[in-house]
């Protein structure tokens, strides 16, 4: 009994370790065919998965200065806007930030929209797992091609022709920053309605594309 225990224990260990890791093979070459969130939403889902090739250097620019200014150069987690967040968090603070590309990557496409510390514990090891695995083009070419701009609207190449009107790869720098810029909350704000903060978050994003020069050499035009 207690052997048979211990080789089902030993058996479901490795398909909790190695389905991440096969999965996670797998989708660095195979587009991930839909996410977590897109099932939980209760919309119509537009997504057209294009090649980082395909969308203007200027959008994962403009996502990297607003979202993660260190992307090219960590190894999936920044870990002083981490331990800020957690400091702030164990304050009891609104523990804003902390949250890299890679990390965002592994949530939308593993796990589920909350800040439930289950979650963060889990996304922590995807996280790593995904800095080793793939490449950091394809960490961009995956979150850019999975994350939410709208209601029901999921990737670049969807976003551009909901907000604009025009394919990813047409987008100006100002229309990529205007969509970088209503990122944390897509559904409350417009990238092509935008009100006087995003507005204000465009023009800042813009400029601190500018400023991160050589930090911005692993994204497409760096």
């Amino acid at each position: 009994m207690i052997r048979s225990l211990r080789r089902w224990t030993l058996v479901a260990l490795a398909v909790v370790v190695g389905l991440p890791v096969l999965v996670v093979l797998a989708y660095r070459i195979v587009p991930p065919p839909i996410t977590p969130l897109m099932l939980l939403r209760d919309a119509p889902i537009d997504r057209r998965w294009v090649p980082l090739s395909a969308i203007a250097p200027a959008l994962p620019r403009a996502v990297i200065a607003a979202e993660d200014n260190l992307f090219c150069r960590h190894w999936g987690v920044d870990w002083q806007s981490l331990s800020a967040a957690v400091e702030a968090y164990s304050d009891g603070e609104r523990a804003g930030g902390g949250s890299t590309i890679t990390m965002q990557t592994a949530k939308n496409l593993f796990l589920w929209p909350d800040r439930h510390a289950v979650r963060k514990a889990l996304e922590f090891p995807l996280t790593l797992l995904i800095e080793t695995v793939w490449p950091k083009q394809r960490i961009l070419e995956v979150y850019l091609n999975i994350v939410e701009w709208g209601d029901g609207i999921y990737g670049a190449e969807a976003a551009a022709r909901h907000h604009f009107g025009r394919s990813a790869a047409e987008l100006s720098t100002r229309e990529a920053a205007r969509l970088a810029a209503v990122l944390p909350s897509p559904l409350k704000w417009s990238a092509s309605r935008p009100g006087d903060y995003v507005a204000r978050r465009t023009a800042i994003i813009e400029r601190r594309v500018r400023q991160l020069g050589p930090l911005l050499d692993c994204a497409p035009g760096g």
